[in-house]
């Protein structure tokens, strides 16, 4: 039996396989309402029954949006634009799911084909307009950005409402996992990390100061949320840069999380200083060190903080290899496998893996609008290849 195409139950939700479709940003909403385009994108990727689907990063209101195109989730007609996707996710045998952000002093930017940076003159000559971003300390991401406004206690009070009424919206409008964002450099992460919290106050200093807001918006979401409802938390397990935040305040954050009713850390990294990993030179060319990352080079942080803190954890990065995927289950590095960009290339990788790995000679996973096709396709070809 293949690990990846075996069930795992978190508390009251049983998940068909362990391929996640990590949180992507699509850049395509108004008003940070879903629309045809989230419901082909998200659907696609339910045809390809892949075991769980995140809606991208969603704002819990309308300052965390990072572009002004990004989803949000603060009122009922956003609530009520993401009910005919979930309904079809669910209805293909997937899980829906959703992830909580607020992007902090990285909000308002442009989409990242257009260098992801922020937004100027161009764009309010297109009547785009910037608005003001919030951290926990007044310093810049980098040169050019904004410098954030730095969150007093009233307003940290007030943002935690703000993710306890996002989360009612998310589990209304029928979505059975969710996970806060605090990762990549976006407000909770600024938070966690030394380098961009500099506060004196109960929500600085050591790292259950910086880390207290993240644990009491875990806190406040899990009491105002089902019971059975899996709660996850998607970190910068190392911020990678001199004195930022390492693997083992990630281990220790993990343990804190634990105790509060997360179920799952999505190990991410990286994303807390500089240009945006997906920027562009000033010629439009990709940064080269964005491509410079090996296959699986997160999968230790997710080793390491389900070796020490005992917690589910999700890998993700450069994951592309069915066998590669499988290892990493059976090795124990982690319980869950998140794709992004591998499944924006092809979307019905988990199927094309079930070949591989010999779990589906007869095509059975496929939807069954497909697999009269595809398994007479699949007789061509073993004709040819005899031929």
């Amino acid at each position: 039996m293949s690990k990846l195409f075996s069930k795992l139950k978190i508390r009251g939700i049983e998940f068909p396989n362990r391929l996640v479709l990590s949180p992507l940003c699509m850049y395509s909403a108004k008003d940070g309402i879903a629309n045809d385009w989230h419901f082909s994108h998200l659907s696609t990727f339910a045809r390809a029954k892949v075991g769980c689907i995140f809606a991208e990063a969603t704002a819990i209101r309308e300052d965390g949006r990072i572009t002004p195109y990004c989803l949000g989730l603060w009122n009922e007609n956003q609530k009520n634009a993401f009910k005919p996707i979930v309904n079809f996710i669910k209805k293909m045998g997937s899980i829906p799911a959703f992830q909580l952000a607020h992007a902090g002093r990285k909000a308002s930017a442009k989409q990242p084909w257009k260098g992801g940076l922020p937004l100027d003159r161009e764009d309010e000559k297109i009547g785009i307009h910037k608005w003001d971003t919030i951290g926990p300390s007044p310093i810049a991401l980098a040169d050019g950005w904004q410098v954030p406004k730095a969150l007093n206690k009233q307003e940290i009070d007030d943002l935690v409402l703000s993710y306890i009424k996002s989360a009612k919206l998310a589990i209304e409008a029928g979505f059975q996992v969710l996970e806060i964002h605090a990762a990549h450099g976006y407000l909770l992460h600024s938070f966690l990390s030394p380098i961009a919290n500099k506060r004196n106050d109960e929500y600085g200093g050591s790292l259950e100061g910086r880390a207290k807001m993240l644990k009491e918006i875990a806190i406040s979401i899990r009491n105002n949320i089902p019971d059975k409802v899996p709660l996850f938390c998607r970190i910068s397990a190392v911020d990678g840069k001199k004195n930022g935040w390492g693997i083992n305040d990630s281990i220790s954050l993990a343990k804190i999380l634990s105790e509060v009713g997360i179920d799952v850390i999505d190990c991410s990294s990286g994303g807390i200083a500089g240009r945006p990993r997906f920027a562009a030179n000033d010629d439009g060319s990709v940064l080269k060190n964005n491509t410079d990352r090996g296959l699986g080079f997160q999968v230790p942080y997710a080793h390491e903080i389900k070796k020490y803190s005992k917690i589910k954890t999700m890998a993700v990065g450069v994951i592309v290899d069915p066998n590669q995927a499988e290892n990493i289950l059976i090795d124990e590095k982690a319980d869950l496998i998140a794709m992004g960009r591998e499944l924006m290339y092809n979307p019905f990788w988990l199927l094309h893996a079930a070949q591989t790995l010999g779990v589906d000679p007869n095509y059975n996973l496929w939807p069954d609008q497909y697999r009269w096709g595809v398994n007479r396709r699949s007789s061509i070809e073993k004709f040819n290849n005899v031929k």
